[in-house]
């Protein structure tokens, strides 16, 4: 039986792609900082699911994290869908520091430590460490400007352990994800944004990216285009850019 770990499953995409791949027969660890939510998750198969109450940006984290792994008795993906953000224009401390926290101390903790249980472990199978990221890592959005950097941070540091595991002969792949706007409870649910996407069109193609192990996955096709446009803007044009939404 495969077995999958999802940070970040009590809601949104995570929830989804958990119970999606409970259903198919795998082995699944969820975990996120609401415990009753995980059990309602769970209770729908729990011989599946294992639920682990994991808040990322905590001492006890990896510990934790590595408790889980022992409970589904292994790991062969790590999805890391958890994430924070706000649309932020007055750069207000607690949301900042918040975001930061979270996408950037909380994902680094992780993603390091699935690394290393996959350095100590990984053989003929490889291991698969996946990430959901965002477009947003492509540029620096003003109105979310540490969302932006910290999209950007969870990129560079997937590419800097691909590296890593080429010198250390570590036997993992990597999987970036990379959607536009998804109507999760991370978006304001009063505002309009272009080009949105409903967790139950963005799920199914997450899916086949991650069992496909692409490298770099963006979502979906829309966006796809427009992230090529933006990474051909110059940044003295990108800076007269108004994105508002």
């Amino acid at each position: 039986m495969k077995k999958i770990i999802i940070i970040g499953a009590s809601s949104g995409l995570g929830e989804r792609i958990a119970t999606d791949f409970a259903r198919a027969g795998w082995r699944v660890g969820i975990a996120a900082r609401r415990m009753d939510k995980l059990e309602t998750i769970r209770n729908l198969y729990p011989a599946n699911i294992a639920a682990a109450e994991i808040d990322v940006t905590a001492q006890d984290a990896v510990k934790k994290f590595y408790d889980l792994i022992e409970l589904i008795d292994g790991m062969d993906i790590l999805l890391y869908a958890a994430g924070t953000g706000f649309y932020d224009p007055d750069m207000e401390d607690e949301r900042v520091t918040t975001t930061l926290d979270t996408n950037v101390t909380g994902f680094a903790r992780i993603t390091a430590a699935a690394y290393k249980y996959y350095k100590s472990t990984a053989n003929r199978t490889p291991g698969h460490i996946a990430a959901i990221t965002s477009i947003a890592g492509t540029k620096g959005i003003g109105v979310a400007a540490a969302y932006s950097a910290s999209k950007k941070f969870q990129q560079t540091f997937i590419n800097a352990l691909e590296q890593l595991a080429y010198q250390q002969q570590v036997n993992v792949r990597f999987t970036d994800i990379r959607p536009g706007f998804i109507r999760t409870p991370l978006l304001d649910p009063e505002k309009e944004y272009p080009m949105i996407m409903s967790v139950d069109h963005a799920a199914p193609l997450i899916e086949t990216a991650i069992l496909k192990r692409k490298r770099v996955a963006v979502i979906d096709s829309r966006w796809a285009i427009v992230n090529g446009l933006w990474r051909l803007v110059p940044q003295r044009v990108w800076r007269h850019i108004s994105l508002k939404w």
